[in-house]
C-alpha cells in the first residue's frame, strides 16, 4: 500500500442542493444590485427603501437554506458550524476598528482565507453572518445591510472556487500568497463598485455636483453605464478602493500564510479534510 495524498479544493465541499441555491440566490443578489440599470429607477431620500426589505427576505432563508444544505450532505457538522460561529463573531468585532473608513477594511482578509481553506459555501455564509452580526453590534442596520452582506458574501465564496492546482501541483506557498494577493486586489475594486452601484441611481444629478455623471431614469444602458464608471473612477476608485484593496494586500502577505496554515491543521484535526488516502501498490 501506497500513501496518496487527497488536494482536494476544500475541507467542506459543497453538494448539488448547496450549489443550487447558491447559485439562484447570486443570481437573484446580482439582480438586486442592477435592476436600475435595466428598469427605470426614480431617486429618492433613501436608497432601495422599498425593496432592500425584500432582499433582507431573500438572503436570510438562502444563508440558512445553504448550512442545513451543507448539514444534510455531510459537509458540515456541529465542529464546522462552531467554526463558522466564531470565525463570524472575530470578523463582526474587527469590522469596527476599519468599516471601511478611507479605505481601511478589515473584514476581507479572513473571509478570503477561510473561503480559501472551508470552500466556497462556507465562505459565503461567513461574509453574510460577519455584516448581520456587525451591523447589529453597531447598530449599523439599514437598506443597505443585505447589499453589504451579499458583496460580503461574494468575495467569500469567489475565494472558495479559486483553482487549488497549477500545472497539475498543488498550490502552496507563495504561489498560493500571490494568487490571494491578486484575487484580493480585484475583489477590493469590484466591492467598491458594486456598493457605489446600490446607491449611485438613487442620487440626483445636483447632489452628484456634476449632472453629467448622474442616473438617467429610462436612459441608454450604455450611457448608464459610462456615468457609472466614471463617477465610481472620480469618487472612490483612487481613494477608498485602492486603500482597501492595499489592506487586504498587506494582510495576505504578512498573516495570510500563518493563518491559512493555522485553519488547514484546524480541519484537519477537526476531520473536516481525510488528507491522506491509500492506493493498492500494483506489480
Amino acid at each position: 500500500m501506497k500513501p496518496r495524498h487527497d488536494y482536494r479544493r476544500s475541507a467542506i465541499p459543497l453538494g448539488p442542493t448547496a450549489r443550487l441555491l447558491l447559485g439562484l440566490g447570486s443570481l437573484a443578489g446580482l439582480a438586486a444590485f442592477i435592476w436600475p440599470l435595466i428598469i427605470p429607477a426614480a431617486p429618492t431620500a433613501v436608497q432601495h427603501a422599498s425593496d432592500a426589505p425584500y432582499v433582507f427576505a431573500l438572503l436570510v432563508p438562502l444563508v440558512l437554506g445553504l448550512i442545513l444544505a451543507q448539514v444534510a450532505d455531510g459537509g458540515l457538522d456541529a465542529k464546522a458550524l462552531a467554526l463558522l460561529g466564531v470565525l463570524a463573531a472575530v470578523n463582526a468585532l474587527a469590522r469596527p476598528l476599519g468599516a471601511g473608513v478611507n479605505g481601511l477594511e478589515t473584514v476581507s482578509f479572513l473571509l478570503i482565507v477561510a473561503g480559501r481553506v472551508f470552500g466556497p459555501g462556507f465562505g459565503f455564509a461567513l461574509g453574510c453572518l460577519s455584516l448581520f452580526a456587525s451591523a447589529l453590534l453597531t447598530a449599523g442596520v439599514g437598506p443597505w445591510l443585505p447589499f453589504q452582506m451579499l458583496a460580503f458574501g461574494w468575495i467569500g465564496l469567489f475565494a472558495g472556487l479559486l483553482p487549488d492546482r497549477c500545472f497539475g501541483r498543488p498550490l502552496r506557498g507563495w504561489p498560493e500568497t500571490a494568487m490571494l494577493v491578486t484575487y484580493g486586489i480585484i475583489s477590493a475594486y469590484l466591492f467598491g463598485a458594486l456598493m457605489n452601484l446600490w446607491f449611485w441611481p438613487f442620487v440626483t444629478g445636483p447632489s452628484l455636483g456634476d449632472a453629467s455623471l448622474a442616473y438617467i431614469p429610462g436612459g441608454q444602458l450604455l450611457e448608464n453605464l459610462h456615468r457609472f464608471v466614471v463617477y465610481s473612477l472620480v469618487t472612490s476608485t483612487a481613494l477608498w478602493d485602492t486603500g482597501r484593496a492595499l489592506t487586504d494586500t498587506i494582510g495576505l502577505i504578512i498573516l495570510g500564510p500563518p493563518v491559512l496554515g493555522m485553519l488547514r491543521r484546524s480541519a484537519r484535526r477537526a476531520q473536516f479534510d481525510p488528507v491522506v488516502e491509500f492506493d493498492p501498490v500494483v506489480k
